[in-house]
């Protein structure tokens, strides 16, 4: 029997974001609207709050001393040691109304990043690639970048603006992370509960996605077949990450954004941080290529 339970009791009003690092067994994921960064061990279950002082959703590790952060003004050097950011690449970063979002590593180092309005404005986001300091627009009119995610061998890119329903599915030169061709639907989503939120893709090729508002995590194989689906203690479930040594495990971010005090008595785990013991081929994150 599936077993999932509460991997860090820390409300977030957006929890979003979450990357292991196997290196030191620490899960750190962001609560984006507040501004901080939070990083817990995975078997010490020692939680961390770093204040950044701005919108932030996704890390990447550079090296053992360095991270790369997507902020609302672009992707920032971390300095481990120091919390230190440091401005690497602007985006959008003249635009106060929009901030990253959901944002990947390719297998090859590229980065990901997408981008949204904070008020969810209709079409004001899009997608970028970053590799070795060089950014390109990839997808424009993009009302709310998610499901970011990349196949092992880095041929499979996937990704969702989740106002559409719709996961899409490009394929990729796996050198060098950027789309060839046209992308195509993988999965229709619009007449299931919930939106798809962030996903992350596993050994075997099998799609793992949060549904947000949809009190759930669905499997997906690489055809697009649903595989299975995971309940869920919070309704608003955001992004799984693979954690534990053999990435065996899945950790699950969820949010109460968007909820009275009234529908949050009856969510009360929103926000919270999961841990579900499922059988799972995980693997880590590549590391991001900034020069």
């Amino acid at each position: 029997m599936d077993k999932v339970s509460v991997f860090s009791d820390h409300i977030c009003e957006l929890g979003e974001g979450p990357s292991y690092d196997p290196a030191t067994d620490t899960l750190f994921w962001f609560d984006i609207v507040n501004g901080l960064l939070l990083e817990q061990g995975v078997t010490s279950a020692v939680l961390k709050v770093h204040e950044l002082g701005q919108m932030a959703s996704a890390i990447a590790i550079i090296d053992d001393k360095r991270r790369l952060i997507a902020t609302e003004t672009g992707l920032h050097v971390r300095d481990v040691s120091t919390g230190k950011l440091t401005l690497h690449t602007a985006i959008e970063a003249d635009n106060a109304l929009t901030r990253s979002n959901d944002s990947r590593v390719h297998p090859c180092g590229a980065f990901w990043v997408g981008t949204m309005a904070k008020n969810e404005g209709k079409g004001a986001g899009s997608i970028y690639w970053f590799f070795k300091g060089e950014l390109r627009t990839l997808y424009t009119g993009i009302t709310v970048s998610n499901s970011i995610c990349f196949s092992q061998d880095g041929t499979i890119a996937y990704y969702t603006d989740t106002a559409t329903g719709l996961l899409m599915r490009v394929a990729c030169d796996p050198a060098t992370g950027l789309p060839v061709g046209e992308s195509k639907v993988f999965v229709d989503h619009r007449s299931s509960k919930g939106y798809v939120d962030g996903s992350v893709v596993d050994r075997d090729g099998v799609l793992w996605n949060a549904v947000w508002g949809g009190k759930a995590v669905k499997a997906y194989a690489p055809d697009g077949t649903l595989l299975r689906e995971i309940p869920m203690p919070a309704t608003q479930s955001s992004c799984p990450a693979f954690v534990g040594f053999k990435a065996d495990r899945l950790a699950v971010t969820s949010a109460w954004k968007g909820k009275d005090h009234k529908q949050r008595k009856l969510d009360p785990q929103a926000g919270m941080t999961f841990l579900l013991d499922i059988p799972v081929n995980g693997r880590f994150e590549p590391r991001v290529l900034i020069a």
